[in-house]
């Protein structure tokens, strides 16, 4: 039998299925509730520890200095005086010899003897070297002969001048033949003063065999050894000879400093130099200026000046570099201050100055400097303390301290301020 249900008429009802319950949602444990709601709490007091520590940490300066007071910063410091400041021109030197002579030999001949020693210091006129004179010697002996030969017939040509000069008085001989005996003693004239020319440059190249020193100065390193054929076209030499007493130093100023050389110069006057070594720390010679170069070199906006030194010492050798300081004149009585002192930003050149234990930026101008100190021109007065050590510290209105003076008025020692920061800090 069908179980499927029919409606009057033959039709079949659809079949009915049974409707599927909703979803029932059961409420959370008891134990996530709680856990929940501790983390909102958490999160809460994180936020509020942080707005807390934002507000103590954009506390202003003024609120902070009066709950806690920074101590004095130590500094060293230095009294501004015055003084006089030398203005100096610096530049680089080269020392340069008055006279370097390269001895060379004026005849051909075999070099015999060296009498010189290397690095010996040798004096106008010492014998330095020999050579072979014997080849000139004979050569002088045979132009003397010579020489003697054609004085004998001069002699002659003479006596038959006078001779025939009385005939000729007296018209026993023809006019012509005295005349032609006139011209004949005038040749042997001639050839007796060719010999003796002769004999002279003889006796010169036997003179050039004894080679001597030209100048007073420093033999350098022997070039040719004895037993060696010189010639004169060698261009090697015997022998370098550089003259060390007086000595110079050649460097260049800029042409700036011109007004202010030129006219001592044009009067006659001098300007001193003082040559240190290459590390400008050790002074090696005091000299003065004695010329001044012709025109200014286009290329470095400089001209060459030369200083003379006595060089007694022989401190100053040739070639060697040295630093040139020329005083060009000295400013007297001015205000003076350290040149560590001095700092250089965004006020410009200042300084810090102490005034009742706190510092104080001050703008300066500045003049010369002179080794350790510098010239102020405005700005700065005698008597007033600047900071020269610890700047890189300090601020404007800082407070400070001098290791060794005596606290100004007003501030109070390092040690007790920490002493009342700690009692403060405990007490908290």
């Amino acid at each position: 039998m069908d179980e499927r249900t029919r409606r009057p008429g033959g039709e079949t009802a659809p079949e009915v299925h049974p409707t599927a319950p909703a979803p029932v949602h059961k409420p959370p444990p008891v134990g996530r509730r709680h856990w929940i709601i501790g983390l909102i709490a958490l999160i809460g007091i994180l936020l509020a520890g942080y707005l807390i520590y934002r507000s103590s940490s954009t506390t202003p300066p003024g609120a902070a200095g009066r709950t806690r007071q920074q101590p004095a910063q130590p500094v060293g410091a230095a009294t501004v005086g015055t003084g006089d400041i030398r203005v100096i021109v610096n530049a680089l030197g080269t020392v340069t010899p008055i006279a370097t002579v390269t001895v060379q030999t004026q005849i051909d001949g075999q070099l015999q003897q060296v009498a010189f020693t290397e690095g010996q210091t040798v004096k106008q006129g010492d014998f330095l070297a020999q050579i072979d004179p014997r080849p000139y010697q004979l050569l002088q002996a045979q132009y003397e002969g010579q020489l003697a030969r054609d004085q004998g017939l001069l002699a002659q040509a003479r006596v038959d001048l006078e001779r025939y000069q009385k005939l000729a008085e007296q018209n026993s001989i023809a006019r012509q033949q005295y005349e032609d005996q006139v011209y004949i003693v005038q040749q042997y004239q001639g050839t007796v003063k060719l010999d003796q020319a002769q004999v002279d440059q003889q006796k010169l190249n036997v003179i050039y065999c004894r080679i001597v020193s030209p100048v007073t100065g420093r033999v350098g390193l022997r070039l040719v050894d004895p037993g060696n054929y010189v010639q004169t076209s060698t261009s090697t030499g015997l022998a370098v000879i550089t003259q060390m007493q007086p000595i110079t130093v050649i460097f260049p100023v800029p042409e700036d400093d011109l007004p202010d050389i030129l006219p001592t110069l044009n009067s006659g006057g001098t300007f001193q130099v003082a040559a240190y070594d290459r590390a400008n720390v050790k002074l090696l010679a005091l000299g003065r200026v004695i010329a001044l170069d012709s025109q200014i070199d286009t290329t470095t906006g400089t001209v060459k000046v030369r200083a003379q030194f006595e060089n007694s010492d022989n401190a100053l050798f040739p070639n060697q570099f040295v630093n040139a300081q020329l005083l060009v004149k000295t400013l007297t009585n001015v205000v003076t201050v350290p040149t560590s002192a001095i700092q250089r930003g965004a006020p410009g050149t200042y300084v810090y100055v102490i005034n009742d234990g706190k510092v104080a930026v001050r703008t300066i101008k500045t003049g010369p400097t002179d080794g350790p100190m510098t010239a102020v021109t405005s700005g700065l007065s005698a008597g007033e303390q600047v900071v020269v050590d610890g700047t890189d510290r300090l601020r404007d209105g800082a407070r400070v301290t001098v290791p060794g003076a005596a606290p100004a008025a007003g501030t109070t020692p390092k040690n007790s301020g920490s002493s009342q920061n700690r009692r403060n800090s405990g007490s908290q």
